[in-house]
């Protein structure tokens, strides 16, 4: 059978995934590895269609898959701690160092040829040129170094044998319906009016549709090349004002934007953070965020543009669909 094996599938990207994969019976059946577990998807678990197990990739991993078409089937690596801050420093190196090397010594027991797996932009560090797949990679953050590594491990693993392929991806900010993630929480404090625009918002910050990534799944795995490593960002991206501008005209937001300086949001969310401590309570509101949000994620998606790839979600795009996939997200 041609079977799909997504590890940290319950996540958010490997939840959409699925459904996507389901609807268009890119595989035969599904496996889905990961902590937490699967929601949605009660009714597959139930005939089988999905099979679901609660294990940690930083262990290793004892699971037999039968029936197995070794050349057609795909690992999916989505497992990673990733909430940056959010972890203590040796906490990203604990999971997504061992958890690469885990699922290869899986792959390689089962035989499995291909493996995707999901990077991150952060092993570019930060640059105020826009980065492509070829520019260097200099990760300045426990994140960002153990990603870099991850994918290290994983080219290992592709070099042991010429029959094997491996998609490595490095996504921008991604997000869409039902993720709670950076983008949302922008759109809702634009709504209550208490969105602050860093510096102008002059920044360029790379952001990624849910759909519009699986759309470059479906579409690298398709390929022949042995290895693909290719970043997944909107094309083309604006500015942090433009994207203001955007969703505010297409979800009629007439509240005004605050515009302050970096320096400022970075004092304030300080003191913020002293304030929370004080009360017990915790606060999105971090120091770390604020200097984030005012550097730019300047990501361009080379290999897709050079490839022929369909773009279908600029920001405007996303929106609408977002809307019609999951209204009850605006309201």
């Amino acid at each position: 059978m041609k079977i799909a094996i997504l590890f940290g599938g319950s996540g958010y990207i490997g939840t959409e995934l699925l459904g996507v994969f389901k609807e268009k019976k890119a595989f035969d059946k599904y496996y889905v590895f990961d902590i937490k577990p699967l929601k949605k998807y009660e009714n597959d678990i139930s005939n089988g269609t999905i099979v679901f197990q609660q294990l940690d990739v930083r262990n290793k991993i004892d699971y037999e898959i039968k029936d197995l078409d070794t050349e057609n089937s795909w690992i999916f690596n989505f497992a990673a701690i990733h909430r940056e801050p959010g972890h203590k420093f040796r906490e990203y190196f604990n999971t997504n160092i061992p958890g690469a090397e885990n699922i290869n010594k899986f792959a390689r027991k089962c035989n499995i040829k291909n493996i995707y797996f999901t990077s991150s932009i952060a092993p570019y560090g930060k640059s105020l040129e826009q980065r492509i797949e070829t520019s260097p990679l200099y990760p300045e953050t426990a994140y960002g170094i153990s990603k870099g590594l991850a994918e290290k491990i994983h080219k290992e693993w592709l070099a042991e044998d010429s029959s094997r392929r491996l998609i490595i991806v490095r996504p921008s900010v991604i997000f869409g319906p039902k993720d709670p993630g950076n983008v949302y929480r922008m759109i809702k404090a634009l709504k209550e009016g208490t969105f602050v625009l860093p510096d102008g918002g002059k920044v360029i910050k790379a952001y990624g549709y849910v759909y519009g990534l699986i759309d470059s799944i479906l579409f690298t795995i398709q390929k022949k090349e042995r290895l693909i490593v290719y970043n997944y960002a909107e094309n083309p991206i604006v500015s942090l004002n433009e994207m203001v501008t955007i969703i505010k005209e297409e979800l009629n937001i007439k509240k005004p934007t605050i515009k302050l300086s970096i320096k400022m949001l970075t004092v304030i969310a300080f003191f913020v953070q002293i304030i929370f401590k004080i009360i017990g309570k915790k606060s999105d509101i971090h120091p770390v965020r604020v200097k984030k949000a005012g550097f730019p994620t300047n990501i361009k998606p080379q290999y897709l543009i050079d490839n022929g790839f369909q773009f279908k979600y600029d920001l405007k795009n996303a929106i609408i669909h977002w809307k019609t996939v999951s209204p009850e997200d605006f309201k």
